[in-house]
This record gives C-alpha cells, sequence and structure tokens, in this order.
C-alpha cells in the first residue's frame, strides 16, 4: 500500500489541474470522500485546496464548491484573477496558484512525512524534489489515461508514488446524487 498508518499527510489540490484531469476522465469527485480517504491512511493534518477567483463575477460556478470546502475540513487558499489584453487583443484571464501551493509544500515539509500533490504540471517536479530533499514522500495524483495525458512524464517520474486518478473511483468518485460536492 502507499500509505503507512501513522505518518503525517498533507493534500495539495491544483483545483483547476484537478478539475480538468477530472473532467477529461469524466471523474466526478466526491471531496468528503476524498478527504474521508486520505483520513483513513494517516493522520492528516492539512487538506489543501488552490484556487483563483473571478471576483467582478456575481454568479461563479466555482462558488458553491469552494465555499462548501472550506466548512468542511479543506484549508482554502485562494486569490482574485487577473484580466489582461494578450498581443492579439483578445480579453484574457489568469489564476496561478502554483507559487502559493510551493511555498505552503516548502513550508509544511517538516511537519509531514507524506505529501499528496493532486496535478500534473510539470512545473512541479523542482518542487517534489526539494520536498523530497527534506525526507518527505511525495504521491503525485493525475492521469496517463487522457489523451494527451495530463500528468507531465517529469513530475510522474520524479514523484515517489504516481496515483491513477481513474483508478480511485471506488475511493472517492461521486456515488449517485449526494448534496454535498
Amino acid at each position: 500500500m502507499y500509505f503507512y498508518p501513522n505518518e503525517k499527510l498533507a493534500l495539495f489540490i491544483d483545483g483547476s489541474n484537478l478539475f480538468a484531469t477530472a473532467k477529461a476522465l469524466s471523474f466526478d469527485i466526491d471531496y468528503k470522500r476524498l478527504r474521508e480517504y486520505f483520513a483513513t491512511r494517516g493522520i492528516l493534518l492539512r487538506a489543501n485546496y488552490y484556487t483563483a477567483l473571478i471576483e467582478e463575477a456575481e454568479y461563479s460556478p466555482l462558488r458553491p464548491l469552494v465555499d462548501w470546502l472550506d466548512y468542511n475540513g479543506y484549508t482554502l487558499v485562494t486569490k482574485p484573477t487577473k484580466e489582461f489584453i494578450d498581443h492579439r487583443g483578445e480579453r484574457k484571464i489568469k489564476g496561478n496558484m502554483d507559487m502559493e501551493l510551493a511555498i505552503d509544500m516548502m513550508g509544511l515539509a517538516e511537519h509531514v512525512d507524506h505529501m499528496v500533490l493532486f496535478s500534473g504540471d510539470g512545473d512541479f517536479r523542482r518542487l517534489v524534489e526539494a520536498v523530497q530533499r527534506r525526507g518527505v514522500r511525495v504521491s503525485v495524483i493525475s492521469s496517463t489515461k487522457t489523451s494527451p495525458p495530463m500528468i507531465a512524464d517529469e513530475l510522474r517520474r520524479q514523484a515517489d508514488i504516481f496515483i491513477e486518478l481513474s483508478d480511485m473511483h471506488d475511493a472517492f468518485g461521486r456515488q449517485g446524487n449526494g448534496q454535498h460536492p
């Protein structure tokens, strides 16, 4: 098995990356079950969820999820998106949370035994390596079963353990019509 019962765990969820991966797999994540799954695998110290939010929007489809997570044991790390005009004059929205996630992983490294990163972003390879040098095991959850794969090969190879998201449906896939995200 991937986890040891007495190890201290921390989850780091790259919200936009996990959303894109789950969507590509038609995998509906039950976040209550996800947190419970990891809470039974070790001593879960943190479950951090990172996402950028559009502040001016009257309604964001992300808002109900973010509110639910915030009240149900997740630590929400958010920032407002930035709007800009690209070189073609098109309006774009940017909201990268990589730096916040990296700072939090490095800051928590001395307090945990095992970190679980929900992302396939190859930019995190050096971060995973740095955390491993501090003695922390790192599992990465993403997918190779999408086309193209959602996980960068270099991140998958750096991880101590790669967990295929599609293999986790029984653990924390949505079952029926639950009321929680």
